[in-house]
């Protein structure tokens, strides 16, 4: 214990404790920033962190400091770092930690729990945590040895980059009074501070064989690619090129291959998946939203995978040839090894569906400036953005309907949505994340004004960081695509899915943020204009619940039984011989 010179005691003044060598152990790691909410358990990391010069993002809600992490690991390529408190502080992460899981976002959550004496007591904010967070990491673990906590600590690090497999969120949690005790540096080995190189697994040149025959003889090649895709565009665009398939990216991939490219076929993607018959798949799972790969979307196609963890290799459809490799390398090494080779493709079908690419991508996306109750149509809403935005702007979405018109309207190459978990409320948090990160950078983030309700709150985060995105809520005063389901499928029951339109601007104002309500069109690309030059800023955008997504038409708030959206969940019937549901 020591007495500072204001008078005031400095429990935590000792720079040998597990808490400090946790801090360097940050710092060595290149951890710029944690983002996290103080409580007692952690004091002793948040202080030797604080100490070190990095930067402490304070949030106003557990989740949020989980959701700012994913983004940060997403958008940079490093690890990001959260830190919360015992009890409450680590369950509030819990649905976060899961979204961050699926996307496969390496993160570090560290959390604070009881001392040990009091172990079993009923102690203050003493639950099972690493129980509760276990199925939803690569690992989670108490660490009760203040010797081994860094040792540990580069274990779990490796395990959240994907050393053992899937790339992923770990939890890692410390006793305060192991944090207070001292570790002696000679037991500190150098090694377990140090960074690591990326691993870089090389393709087996039987299985780049295999690919070159099957991709080279295929007559109609579709190309998809997810999150472990990131970081080869060049060799993708090579590959595309070399073999004249055609491209999907998809959320996880935005920006790997330009927009303009001749093989991309976005606006046709349902026609390029039912009519391939060969599908090299890149780094990405056959989840839902890829209709699992099954035959009854997928009625032609044999499948080529490629993945640096065999996660993203084995489920639903097994590929022929399978490449457990680095994507980078593993395309390289099949356009080497293809040579010349002429491909097989049937031009006529290629050329086909990049024609009706291109007339769908370039024509108006509806010219109604409102629906049928007379308020905004959220399709104006990224006509201002595509006026207003700079190039390379960094795009968030975040909800439910308005998602479907965020996805095809928001053109930036940088783009992150919900994912695979549809995760609402992760708008807000990603984009404080994204503005940090890039502070040079335009941030536009979309809401749906239920999803934007979730962690509001962070506006008072951006103010205080300094966080200058642009926050535009999509109001339209309801849980839109449940409200359609419930509507056109319940018997027109619509029964707790409408909300008010609240004004959010205001709101942002209170917050300190710039804050304005648009309710005409014609008003929102010089509103959007003065809050890119006040961010961190807010635009309230009173949107028409008549305005019924892609999405929801599809059946997707429907849940059907055997596939996401109503005419795959018909053709998986159809496959399967049972009647089809009727559904509206």
């Amino acid at each position: 214990m020591h007495e500072a010179s204001s008078g005031t005691i400095d429990l935590n003044a000792d720079t040998g404790t597990c808490a400090a060598w946790i801090a360097r152990f940050l710092e060595a790691r290149g951890v710029d920033r944690v983002f996290g909410l103080q409580g007692g358990h952690i004091q002793p990391i948040w202080d030797h962190v604080a100490r070190l010069g990095i930067r402490i993002v304070d949030v106003r809600h557990e989740g949020a400091a989980v959701h700012m992490a994913h983004a940060h690991a997403e958008l940079t390529g490093s690890l990001g770092v959260a830190m919360v408190t015992a009890g409450p502080g680590v369950t509030n992460t819990v649905t976060a930690v899961a979204n961050a899981s699926l996307a496969r976002a390496p993160v570090l959550v560290l959390g604070g729990c009881p001392p040990r004496p009091q172990a079993n007591m009923g102690p203050l904010q003493d639950i099972p945590h690493a129980d509760i967070l276990r199925p939803v990491t690569r690992l989670a673990r108490t660490l009760r040895v203040a010797e081994q906590v860094l040792r540990e600590l580069d274990e779990g690090v490796a395990r959240a980059l994907g050393d053992l497999g899937e790339p992923g969120p770990i939890y890692l949690e410390i006793p305060t009074d192991v944090l207070r005790e001292r570790v002696p540096p000679a037991l500190v080995l150098d090694e377990w501070l140090e960074p690591k190189p990326a691993r870089t697994l090389p393709p087996d040149p039987a299985a780049v064989a295999a690919a070159v025959e099957v991709l080279w003889s295929a007559r109609r090649p579709l190309v998809v690619t997810g999150r472990g895709a990131r970081g080869a565009g060049e060799e993708l665009v090579r590959l595309l090129d070399a073999t004249g398939a055609l491209y999907l990216d998809t959320q996880e991939s935005r920006g790997l291959v330009p927009a303009e490219h001749a093989s991309v076929v976005g606006a046709v993607r349902a026609a390029a998946m039912s009519q391939a018959d060969l599908v090299l798949l890149i780094g990405r799972k056959l989840d839902y939203q890829l209709g699992y790969g099954s035959p009854a979307v997928f009625p032609h196609a044999r499948f080529v995978r490629i993945a640096d963890n065999a996660g993203e290799l084995v489920d639903n459809r097994r590929g022929r040839p399978e490449i457990l490799a680095s994507p980078r390398l593993a395309l390289r090494a099949i356009v080497e090894a293809a040579g010349n080779r002429a491909p097989n493709v049937d031009r006529e079908w290629a050329d086909g569906l990049r024609r009706k690419h291109r007339e769908r991508a370039s024509a108006p996306a509806g010219g109604e400036l409102t629906g049928a109750d007379g308020k905004i149509h959220p399709a104006r809403i990224f006509d201002a953005i595509a006026q207003v935005a700079e190039p390379d702007y960094i795009a968030i979405a975040d909800g439910g309907d308005i998602l479907s018109f965020a996805r095809v309207g928001l053109t930036s190459r940088t783009y992150m949505d919900a994912g695979a978990f549809g995760c609402l409320g992760v708008g807000v948090p990603f984009a404080i994340a994204a503005a940090l990160a890039f502070p040079g950078r335009q941030v536009i983030s979309v809401n749906g004004d239920g999803a934007f309700g979730l962690n509001a709150m962070e506006i008072d985060t951006a103010v205080r960081h300094g966080a200058k995105a642009v926050f535009i809520v999509a109001n339209n005063a309801a849980w839109n695509i449940e409200r359609y389901d419930q509507e056109a499928n319940y018997g027109g029951r619509v029964v707790g899915t409408t909300l008010r339109h609240s004004d959010y601007a205001a709101m942002a104002r209170a917050l300190g943020a710039h804050g304005e309500r648009v309710e005409d069109a014609r008003d929102l690309p010089a509103a959007l204009s003065r809050a890119l030059a006040n961010a961190p800023a807010l635009v309230d955008v009173v949107t028409s619940q008549r305005a019924v997504s892609s999405d929801a038409r599809k059946g997707l708030g429907f849940v059907p039984d055997y596939q996401a959206l109503s005419a795959w969940d018909e053709a998986e019937r159809r496959r399967r011989s049972e009647p089809e549901s009727g559904t509206a």
